[in-house]
């Protein structure tokens, strides 16, 4: 009859080994429960077609066995982390490079029209600058400003020629009695003086190269001039503008020497402000 110890360890009960048993066999007991348990084991893999391979390195029982994974190190990680961060900065570079390039490109090759028409603006205000900056346009503007300067000052009235004052009172009123922006130069003469006769002479050809001064002369003894004088201070001129003295040149052969000539006269009056170079608005 079944013992309760059989129902709990039901078909295993074969491979229980009893305690007791043991106790009354002593170590012979163990030896043949491991022998026992050794057989039964090989009688069952036998039994079930398994054979138990206990070699470590033997590939599983699906033909593979797996690889142990490798480890760089932490030297080679940090190196490789170096290497990627190079990489990425060189990236970057040649691409802000390629940028800047294509922008540059853009900036020179693209322009509005009106950027054209600007350009084109400045080009003509340089050339119409330097044609004013030439020495003839100058020369000719300066003409043309002091021909306007001489008509707003009345010297449009023309002249022409040396006027002979025969008394005091037409030499008081050849200066009293001019429009104030007219310039008087009157000569004081002495007939017996060869220097006299030449500015005379030099005076004639004056006026009529300078139409818009009023040219006169006078004899000495007529003005009145001391006898000193006459013999001292002559050839003189006087020069008169708005009925005042401006110039008082007296024995003018000590600058223009005994023989002179109206180049000579004219380059002295010029020298001294008295007349505009005629080359300035002829």
């Amino acid at each position: 009859m079944a013992t309760l110890e059989d129902k709990l360890l039901g078909e295993k009960l074969e491979y229980y080994c009893s305690s007791s048993e043991g106790e009354d066999n002593g170590d012979d007991g163990d030896g043949d429960c491991d022998d026992e348990q050794g057989a039964r084991g090989s009688k069952g893999s036998a039994s079930s077609g398994l054979t138990i391979n206990t070699d470590p390195n033997a590939a599983p029982p699906g033909g593979f066995r797996q690889q142990g994974s490798t480890n760089t190190g932490p030297k080679g990680v940090v190196q490789d982390w170096q290497r990627f961060k190079q990489l990425e900065a060189e990236r970057r570079e040649e691409t802000e490079r390629q940028r800047l390039a294509l922008a540059k490109k853009l900036s020179m090759t693209t322009t509005t029209s009106a950027e054209d028409e600007e350009r084109k603006r400045q080009e003509e205000l340089d050339a119409e600058f330097a044609e004013l900056m030439s020495e003839d346009f100058l020369q000719q503007y300066q003409k043309q400003r002091m021909a306007e300067m001489l008509r707003q000052t009345g010297h449009h009235q023309q002249f022409g020629k040396v006027l002979q004052l025969s008394t005091h009172e037409e030499f008081l009123s050849c200066v009293e009695e001019e429009n104030k922006h007219t310039t008087i130069i009157i000569h004081i003469y002495e007939r017996s003086q060869s220097a006299c006769a030449t500015l005379n002479s030099c005076l004639d050809t004056l006026a009529s190269d300078y139409p818009s001064i009023k040219f006169a002369k006078i004899c000495s003894s007529v003005a009145g001039m001391s006898r000193d004088f006459r013999t001292k201070g002559l050839p003189a001129l006087l020069v008169y503008k708005a009925q005042a003295l401006i110039g008082n040149f007296v024995r003018l052969t000590d600058d223009l020497s005994d023989d002179f000539f109206a180049s000579d006269v004219e380059s002295f009056l010029i020298e001294h402000g008295i007349i505009v170079d005629r080359a300035l608005y002829n």
